[in-house]
């Protein structure tokens, strides 16, 4: 009997493939009433709603970021990884008045290591660090994965770093001479 039945399941879905499922939204009343026919999506032609509280892709505003390192340390999968280089004054503010005092070097996101968390947005205190709903970034090779948001050249940093030792060179020779 169990075999009849499950003979009867398998031709009723049989039938009911014949027709598409439509798209609905989640945040609809009946989302779950109106689950009737073939449920495959046609990737990447057809895509299913997200939710609008989804946790996918990091973004960096890297004009807002102060270099604080909150991120990273926040990070428990350690997929972050920032190396900040030191101003002799103010180089500037964010949009939201914070005062940056260091350059970002190095701003990188290991996004194969990440596990979209959201702890890095979290303690963000100028909010440079966002989720997207970009979750479509597939790719054949791991490095790809590794997003660099720091838009310094080689030469930017270079400069940047003999600035700041000749900087600390003035300032002992300015403590030996007293």
């Amino acid at each position: 009997m169990t075999a009849v039945k499950g003979l009867f399941l398998t031709v009723k879905h049989l039938f009911g493939a014949r027709k598409s499922r439509n798209t609905f939204d989640i945040r609809d009343e009946n989302y779950f009433s109106q689950q009737k026919g073939v449920t495959t999506v046609q990737y990447p032609k057809e895509k299913m709603p997200i939710p609008e509280v989804a946790r996918y892709q990091l973004q960096v505003d890297i004009e807002d970021c102060i270099v604080c390192d909150l991120c990273a340390k926040a990070c428990p999968v350690d997929c972050i990884d920032i190396q900040a280089i030191k101003s002799v004054g103010v180089i500037g503010k964010t949009s939201d008045g914070s005062v940056k005092r260091l350059y970002p070097e190095k701003f990188d996101i290991d996004m194969a290591k990440c596990m979209y968390c959201g702890l890095c947005t979290v303690v963000c205190p100028t909010e440079c660090i966002t989720m997207t709903d970009q979750y479509d970034r597939s790719t054949s090779k791991l490095t790809d994965l590794i997003y660099g948001f720091s838009d310094m050249t080689d030469e930017e940093i270079a400069e940047r770093k003999e600035e700041w030792t000749r900087f600390q060179a003035d300032k002992e020779a300015a403590k030996k001479k007293q």
